[in-house]
């Protein structure tokens, strides 16, 4: 996936001290994020085995993953990115933290048809943000590639903004996903049915729809 650019409006990460990068959108939404995975994420099976384990795509800044492991830290966290200035944001973050059960972030394409053979299976998968900054032959391709490394009942879990069967349903969506289309044609906001779609296609299961703060959802898959 190229590195897209974003209008002005956009949410953008902010310099911070050191190599770490601020994102004043990843600090609104944080909570009620971490809240959800709380309640859905899963548990160790109480036999002293692993960790369950945790994807987070494009994980920007590093914000997010280390208030999502405070949160959940029966499971390991997996963060990952495209861009080289946010995997460095994403470790000194996970570096400040102290805590113990986040992994190196990991450079990964997560719009590739075939994600990398030696990234195992996950418990969890989360996405935040990004499918209305991506094309729509991107989005499918990053659900398919999260399907496929999903554990058997494993939940895939995608926030952001959406379009309600085809309807923007704020002016604050519909001048957003102007400004989007306006600046890259191929982007902009996606439809939520058209994605229940895609993960039934990519062999999911959908277990619900939340509606979030800010006119979001959350869309919650499982294998």
């Amino acid at each position: 996936m190229a590195v897209r650019t974003v209008p002005g409006e956009a949410s953008v990460a902010l310099p911070e001290a050191g190599e770490k990068l601020f994102a004043p959108s990843a600090a609104r939404n944080l909570e009620p994020i971490a809240d959800l995975l709380a309640l859905i994420a899963p548990q160790p099976d109480g036999a002293g085995g692993p960790r369950p384990r945790a994807l987070e795509i494009a994980s920007g800044t590093g914000q997010h993953i280390v208030g999502f492991a405070r949160r959940c830290p029966q499971l390991e966290w997996h963060p990952t990115d495209v861009d080289p200035a946010r995997l460095a944001s994403i470790n000194a973050y996970s570096a400040d933290s102290g805590c113990n059960n986040i992994a190196p972030a990991r450079q990964l394409d997560a719009t590739e048809e075939r994600w990398p053979k030696d990234l195992a299976a996950f418990d969890l998968v989360i996405l935040c943000n990004l499918l209305h900054l991506i094309s729509t032959p991107e989005a499918k391709a990053l659900i398919r590639g999260a399907a496929d490394h999903l554990a058997p009942g494993g939940r895939f879990v995608i926030y952001g903004p959406f379009m309600r069967a085809g309807e923007l349903i704020s002016d604050g969506d519909r001048a957003f996903h102007a400004k989007l289309s306006s600046h890259d044609p191929e982007v902009g906001y996606k439809d939520d049915f058209d994605v229940m779609d895609w993960l039934q296609a990519s062999g999911l299961e959908m277990v619900e729809v939340i509606e979030m703060p800010a006119n979001n959802l959350a869309l919650v898959a499982r294998r």
